[in-house]
């Protein structure tokens, strides 16, 4: 029988090698083009006077998923350090989008979204919150460290974390999939993967010339060192399983209208 040691030694060093292809993905974002979910910058953010505003479009139906709450008590820290570090590095042509700390999450499993819509009645909905219920209750908090920080080729800045203590992403992941059999075939993130978003940098206008984006890239690269310096090995603990209806798509991103449903691990 496999120990349960070995199966998380596992899983976080799968983890590792998705994060540093994530890492070494991560200059192609200078080049422009889509999010991780097949959105383009221009479908959600919008700028003015320099300053970038997020586009807020109704998710019809709504996005319907189940995330890991990160607590305030760490977000908070992170969340700090990320502003003073981008602010330290900032050239002032990049606009930069803060996510919101209260708000920092890990995405898990999808029962509906924007690329597979799956409408859902009230009653319907409330079978998926009984069913993320039970998954919730069968299942340990966590206990996570931040293994990186990375910059994705979508510009996003995200934390990279491996599993400590608690029940694993993927075992959950597993266990929604089997209590949702309605929701999409095709998530949107690997099952292995445990990513919290922390910030996006926009890239260069198209008017910047060549040696703006090479001086660019030199600033990002210290950037993230800078941040893996002063986070890397960051711990948190994990202690609530939450089900979300994103009203406006990406409305956990970019602070739009969400309903949220709350569920204790373990009970």
């Amino acid at each position: 029988m496999i120990s349960k040691f070995f199966l998380s030694a596992s899983y976080n060093s799968q983890r590792s090698t998705i994060y540093q292809k994530m890492a070494d993905e991560g200059r192609a974002f200078l080049a422009g083009g889509e999010t991780t979910q097949s959105l383009k910058i221009s479908d959600i953010f919008s700028f003015d006077n320099g300053k970038i505003h997020p586009i807020h479009k109704l998710a019809e139906p709504p996005v319907r998923a189940a995330v890991l709450y990160l607590p305030q008590k760490f977000s908070r820290v992170i969340s700090e350090i990320i502003t003073e570090t981008l602010g330290s590095h900032s050239s002032g042509k990049s606009p930069i989008w803060y996510q919101n700390p209260e708000m920092y999450h890990f995405s898990l499993y999808h029962a509906s979204h924007h690329l597979e819509p799956v409408p859902a009645s009230k009653s319907e909905i409330a079978r998926e919150l009984e069913a993320v219920d039970q998954v919730a209750r069968s299942c340990s908090p966590l206990r996570i460290q931040l293994e990186r920080v990375v910059l994705t080729c979508t510009g996003a800045l995200i934390g990279c974390w491996q599993v400590l203590e608690g029940t694993d992403p993927l075992v959950i992941r597993e266990r929604l999939k089997n209590k949702l059999p309605n929701a999409p075939k095709k998530q949107l993130y690997d099952q292995l993967i445990l990513h919290s978003s922390f910030a996006r940098i926009l890239p260069p206008t198209a008017n910047e010339t060549k040696k703006d984006n090479r001086m660019t890239t030199e600033l990002l690269e210290q950037l993230v060192m800078d941040l893996n310096k002063a986070l890397q090995n960051f711990e948190a603990d994990i202690k609530e399983l939450w089900f979300v209806e994103e009203l406006d798509i990406l409305a956990l991103a970019l602070q739009g209208r969400v309903k949220t449903h709350k569920f204790s691990l373990g009970g």
